[in-house]
């Protein structure tokens, strides 16, 4: 969850795309967000060898989702979903079921902060206490 809320703040700078994958063991599923002037395009795609397929280009491997959506409506998506799952699980209950990783505090304020400063955005921003 870290590297997509990571990768969609970084598209509101200069940075255009940002790619992070999934561990499907054994397959990788990489997930490609490209920003054009009035969206985010997603293109997943599906590698059948998370050993080997890292350093292989994105048209080496199947494309399995395509979409675009606005920007404030992804960016918002994103950072809903990551507090939606704060809101269920807790801090506790989200270090038990992903245990590699801590929640992404950081990574999901600058995104909210982000969000709500750039975009026109008439959804609630509200944070929950941890």
């Amino acid at each position: 969850m870290a590297d997509l809320v990571a990768s969609t703040g970084e598209l509101y700078g200069q940075q255009r795309s940002a790619r992070f994958f999934f561990d499907g063991e054994p397959q990788e599923l990489r997930w490609v967000l490209r920003a054009t002037d009035d969206a985010i395009k997603v293109t997943i795609y599906e590698f059948p060898d998370i050993g080997v397929s890292p350093d292989y280009p994105d048209s080496d491997g199947t494309v399995i989702w395509q979409s675009a959506h606005p920007r404030p409506a992804f960016a918002h998506a994103v950072w809903n979903a990551a507090d939606t799952v704060l809101r269920e699980h807790g801090e506790a209950g989200y270090r038990a079921k992903w245990a590699m990783h801590p929640y992404p505090f950081g990574l999901v304020q600058d995104l909210r902060r982000l969000h709500i400063r750039d975009d026109v955005c008439d959804l609630p921003h509200d944070l929950p206490c941890p």
